[in-house]
């Protein structure tokens, strides 16, 4: 059985636990985002979703919902604006429509919340992700920009928006 929810915060760990133990070359900076998220989670200022497939956390999504723990914030993430990130789908599980059913999940989610509009960024030269955001709808380019990871990487994001309205994925 698949289910679409809000983490709880033990689940969080457990996934987090689990992205950590998988990561191979910036482990260090996974564990330092562990226990931001955890941090932000337990302040309000995520809202963590997973989809859940028979017991196993097999993708998730993370709404971002305060502008103090976006970098380049502005235009990205406000009162009735979220910013999106941490897409993530366990390998073997791509591509079979878990994730767009969790997407659906979270944007009916944030619409009943207030939200209007939801941002996502994403590297120029990813191109999946890019076609994947497109197909969601995210077509409406905001800004690019520079954003730096805790090991001082730092990374090009061209950054897109949806209205929550248009958003329309069967």
């Amino acid at each position: 059985m698949y289910l679409c929810k809000i983490a709880s915060l033990d689940e969080m760990n457990r996934k987090w636990d689990y992205e950590i133990e998988h990561e191979k070359l910036h482990k260090e900076n996974w564990i330092i985002w562990k226990e931001k998220k955890l941090k932000n989670f337990q302040k309000g200022l995520i809202i963590p979703y997973y989809g859940i497939l028979d017991g196993t956390i097999i993708c998730e999504a993370t709404a971002m919902l305060s502008p103090e723990i976006v970098q380049n914030s502005e235009g990205l993430v406000g009162e009735r604006l979220v910013y999106l990130s941490a897409f993530r789908t366990i390998d073997e599980y791509q591509g079979k429509g878990y994730f767009s059913k969790l997407m659906r999940f979270m944007i009916e989610d944030l619409k009943k919340k207030g939200y209007t509009k939801a941002t996502v960024g994403v590297e120029p030269e990813e191109e999946k992700n890019k076609k994947i955001y497109a197909h969601y709808g995210f077509t409406e380019h905001i800004k690019s920009a520079t954003e730096t990871y805790p090991d001082g990487t730092v990374i090009h994001v061209d950054y897109y928006g949806l209205r929550l309205a248009d958003f329309n994925i069967q």
